[in-house]
């Protein structure tokens, strides 16, 4: 197999510049991911891009309500990548636009999400990460990013080119990680997930991050687990209206994508999970993650995170899950990235497509490092993160 590449990008400045230099690094990406949605959207909903485009800019108005200057970075994408405001906006939607019209009156991302505490690690570092399952084809438009900010924390994540969130962990050692829970209801236009997770991304402290899915109206409902560096987890069942949450048992937390902590009573009479398969995947990378307590030093302490990470029972439906050819009515999903981020250390790894078929890799940038170690003049540098 050939070496499977990831791009990395340093952006620094006021949002418009991040936006440039994020669009001008990723511009080929970025023209992938339109390409691949327009299609995807087209199939699943019947909206043709046209009809998006004309109708993106609703959500310019909560979208800055919600994160004022957000639609700058937006608009600095576009000019960088040299597309249009629109088409950059409706990808950051693209959970909304991925199974339903979200437009209509009346209107699936996967993923295994964990953290696990001192008490429950072989080290007694904190640590947290996912195994992010997707579309098959959007594994080209992935890249990391490194964000400096005037008055904000340095983030580093791992995001689809053009959005300006996804999962990833901060300098404040703050991390999110998410899985999608297959649910909405309600009528009118929600603040898309990539907003949510930026403003979660740039909080400095518990009470920003959580008061960043509290002060949110999404249109979708989405599972946001955080995790802090001094030892504290919390997962969040967020809905458009009120939230559960749950907190780590003997040290560990995990989350897939059914409700657990509560179902909500909008859909509590009809409500079946929307991928089954989340319902094996959860007890299994519990059990996995468990066995993480009787490791002796940080090496083998990413080992058996990692093994748990790679687990193929109910394969293809798997926590290290692969595109299965019998999937109806959506596109194909598959473990694009898995991650396993020490926040004690800062260390931050990944693999570029699924675990058992690639390495975790050491990102060239540590969370608490105030100024990267690499160049600078390096923007997109394509860092190696796979397996030959």
């Amino acid at each position: 197999m050939s070496k499977l590449v990831i791009p990395t990008i340093e952006v620094s400045g006021d949002r418009r510049e991040l936006g440039r230099q994020h669009g001008e690094a990723a511009r080929e990406q970025i023209r992938e991911s339109i390409a691949y949605y327009q299609q995807s959207v087209k199939r699943i909903t019947g909206l043709d891009w046209t009809e998006i485009r004309r109708n993106a800019p609703r959500w310019v108005a909560p979208v800055e309500d919600y994160l004022p200057g957000i639609s700058d970075e937006v608009r600095g994408i576009a000019e960088g990548a040299s597309v249009e405001f629109e088409d950059v906006l409706a990808l950051n939607a693209r959970g909304e636009l991925s199974t339903h019209n979200p437009f209509a009156d009346d209107a699936n991302e996967g993923c295994s999400s964990f953290a696990i505490l001192p008490q429950a690690t072989g080290d007694g570092h904190v640590y947290c990460g996912q195994n992010w399952d997707w579309r098959c084809e959007t594994f080209g438009t992935v890249v990391l990013l490194r964000i400096t900010q005037p008055g904000k924390p340095t983030i580093v994540m791992q995001t689809e080119a053009g959005q300006v969130g996804r999962h990833g962990a901060n300098s404040a050692g703050i991390a999110l990680n998410a899985n999608g829970l297959g649910t909405r209801w309600g009528k009118g236009i929600g603040v898309p997930q990539p907003m949510i997770r930026r403003k979660i991304l740039e909080s400095a402290d518990m009470q920003s991050a959580l008061s960043a899915i509290f002060d949110a109206r999404p249109s979708l409902c989405t599972n946001l687990l955080v995790t802090h560096r001094d030892g504290f987890a919390i997962d969040i069942e967020s809905t458009p209206d009120r939230h559960g949450w749950m907190y780590p048992t003997d040290g560990l937390l995990v989350h897939t994508n059914h409700f657990i902590a509560f179902v909500p009573e909008q859909v509590a009479a009809t409500y079946r999970p929307f991928s089954v398969n989340s319902l094996w995947r959860l007890p299994r990378l519990t059990d996995g993650l468990r066995k993480v307590k009787a490791t002796s030093g940080s090496s083998a302490t990413r080992d058996a995170i990692g093994a748990a990470l790679r687990d193929h029972f109910g394969y293809p439906d798997s926590v290290c899950k692969h595109g299965n050819e019998r999937s109806i009515g959506t596109d194909r999903n598959q473990t694009i990235t898995s991650s396993i981020v020490d926040l004690t250390t800062g260390e931050y790894r990944i693999t570029a497509g699924s675990p058992c078929e690639s390495e975790y890799r050491l990102l060239p940038w540590n969370l608490y490092d105030e100024v990267a170690p690499q160049s600078r003049a390096a923007v997109a540098e394509a860092v190696s993160v796979g397996s030959d």
